[in-house]
């Protein structure tokens, strides 16, 4: 194999790259921000489109108890949710957990812009609420227990908050009175103690419930491949994700009233709605069996998922319990990881999207995790990151650059078999070989750390779409978001002229593109000069057009994986340029690159004298 058969291969590993991430751009688009429109009307609490809550004793041994529909009660009273974490309210009409929102987190990286909500009330554009309640049994009635419009009285408290809990009470009149202690810790997480005392002359049955209820398909979903935006559930140490529009599929559940999925738990579990950042997940007390469901209501496009607990008879005098948790919140790597190492939440980390190649991105998230926590910047983190990486893969590399300083050193002797070969292509390779067996040189050890690139460059770009972590995390100067683009544009030479940026997934951004992906074009380009040019004029073509369709394609990508990619080039450059000299290989790269200009001005010249 001689030097053009190295450039061919060497091609064909930067050509493979090249196709992956075409097909990565084409079939994983850049989600698109949603459009807004400036007179859509700011929906009034008459707007609120009614909601059912679920039929919870369903699938229980309890009776099947009819729908409720939610409604909202303008007059209801409500108690204030206040943590270092969370803001919000409870309504005492049902006792619903249905609006709260995420103080440290801001709609845009504009330090005025809104804070996150996350659930909303019947009446809110979007209405996403808890509900928690006890599902009648045998001998009781729907009126027989509260239910998502039954007022709560206040036992004591006034404001949630950690080492503040709230208690409620309702009394049926019937010789049931139903009590709700509900407390928070300073993250996202509730924990809900539910009682029911029977001061009656009859023992009652009755099932614990926690409801989820969701009002349509968010506005923001991404409806992007890679990442899941929709249900989710953890039963019994099995991990199930479920998009909206497969909950509509769902085949009639008569039991439960509605197009539905029923799932026997044991042990234990999670189940919920989980969007981009954020995750709303009812979580019964380990060890507990329960019922998990997930419904659809077709006639409102209501989604919902619920946890039912066994059923408990209650004899008179006596008092039944239930012991349950509810998570609300973002999804911090850390703060799942402790709810899951410390509290007991089965596998809660796999609530983060960690994709097919999780097995990489797990423990490149945690290397990017406590590197950001030394350094204290997201950026230089991924740098570090990229160095440990090529570390890591130096064994690899070192013998793959040594590879090809001895196969520049074989030049002479190639040409020289080739020369003596001619046309029998049989006797060539044969010649080759016994060179390559002799000096111990392998030609194709050149493809490995390109295509080693791959499957790290996918997971690290998983982790920084996907983890919470990337998200508004500046770097230096105009990058203030690693998650999102470069905003620079050429457009208005970055910044220098007076006017604005081309719209974010317009023509004009993929064309004008920002400071980073010029960065990575041309050190895609110096590293190419280490070596001089090939001979071939099709492999020149693709080794001239390559750094720069690159820049390009990668213009569009989240800034912390073009910083990534640039990294990665410098330090391969300074790599295989060191290696090179140790083997007594002088790259000339100024030599090259001057080499390149003067055979562009040659050709120049030729086509004009043609």
């Amino acid at each position: 194999m001689d030097m053009d058969d190295q450039n061919k291969n060497l091609i064909l590993a930067t050509a493979l790259s090249f196709i992956v991430i075409l097909v990565w751009f084409v079939v994983f688009p850049p989600p698109e921000a949603p459009a807004v429109d400036p007179n859509a009307p700011v929906p009034t609490a008459s707007e609120g489109t009614p909601a059912p809550v679920a039929d919870a004793g369903g699938a229980t041994t309890t009776e099947a108890t009819s729908g409720e529909t939610v409604v909202a009660e303008a007059s209801a009273p409500r108690l204030t949710i206040d943590t270092p974490s969370l803001k919000g309210s409870i309504s005492l009409q049902g006792g619903r957990i249905d609006e709260l929102f995420l103080k440290n987190y801001r709609e845009t990286i504009e330090p005025d812009s809104d804070i996150v909500s996350l659930l909303a009330p019947v009446g809110a554009d979007e209405p996403y609420y808890a509900l928690y309640g006890w599902a009648p049994g045998a001998g009781l009635t729907g009126e027989s227990v509260p239910g998502a419009n039954t007022i709560w009285s206040v036992e004591s408290g006034e404001t949630l908050a950690p080492d503040s809990p709230i208690i409620l009470t309702w009394d049926n009149g019937a010789g049931l009175k139903f009590r709700r202690e509900l407390s928070v810790d300073k993250d996202f997480m509730f924990s809900v103690h539910q009682s029911v005392e029977n001061t009656g002359s009859a023992p009652v049955s009755l099932a614990p419930y926690g409801i989820l209820a969701r009002h349509g398909i968010p506005g923001d979903i991404k409806k992007f491949f890679i990442l899941h935006e929709g249900l989710i559930a953890m039963s019994d140490g099995e991990l199930s994700e479920t998009d909206y529009d497969d909950v509509e599929e769902y085949p009639f559940n008569p039991r439960e009233g509605a197009p539905a999925d029923v799932t026997q738990v044991a042990e234990g579990g999670w189940i919920g709605f989980t969007d981009h950042y954020w995750m709303t997940t009812l979580i019964p007390a380990p060890g507990m069996p329960y019922k998990a469901v997930t419904k659809f209501d077709p006639q409102r496009g209501i989604y919902q998922t619920e946890t039912v607990l066994a059923t408990q008879t209650v004899a008179p005098g006596e008092t039944a319990s239930a012991e349950s948790r509810l998570f609300a919140g973002a999804k911090e790597w850390a703060t799942i990881k402790q709810y899951q190492d410390e509290e007991g939440v089965d596998r809660f980390l796999d609530s983060i999207d960690w994709g097919w190649f999780f097995f990489l991105t797990k423990p490149i998230f945690a290397v990017l995790h406590w590197l950001n926590a030394v350094i204290g910047n997201m950026g230089w983190a991924i740098i570090g990151l990229t160095l440990l990486i090529k570390a890591l893969v130096l064994p690899l590399a070192y013998k793959s650059y040594v590879s090809m300083a001895k196969m520049k050193e074989l030049q002479p002797q190639m040409e020289k078999i080739k020369e003596n070969a001619g046309d029998d292509r049989q006797a060539l390779q044969k010649e080759m070989m016994t060179l390559y067996k002799k000096e111990k040189v392998n030609p194709a050890s050149g493809c490995l750390p390109i295509l080693l690139q791959i499957p790290i460059f996918f997971s690290l770009y998983k982790v920084i779409f996907v983890t919470l972590e990337l998200r508004h995390a500046p770097w230096i100067g105009w990058i203030n978001d690693l998650s999102a683009p470069d905003p620079s544009s050429l457009y208005n030479l970055w910044g220098i002229l007076p006017w604005g940026t081309p719209e974010p997934g317009s023509v004009l951004a993929l064309i004008f593109i920002g400071i980073l992906p010029l960065c990575l074009g041309v050190s895609m380009w110096l590293q190419q000069k280490l070596n001089p040019s090939p001979t071939d004029p099709t492999q020149k073509m693709i080794f001239a057009w390559m750094p720069w369709v690159f820049m390009f394609m990668l213009g569009s990508f989240a800034s912390g994986l073009v910083v990534y990619w640039i990294a990665n080039n410098v330090i391969t450059f300074t790599q295989q340029y060191l290696i090179m000299r140790s083997q007594g290989y002088k790259p000339d790269v100024f030599g090259n690159i001057i080499a390149g200009f003067k055979r562009g001005e040659a050709k120049a010249e030729a086509d004009k004298k043609k």
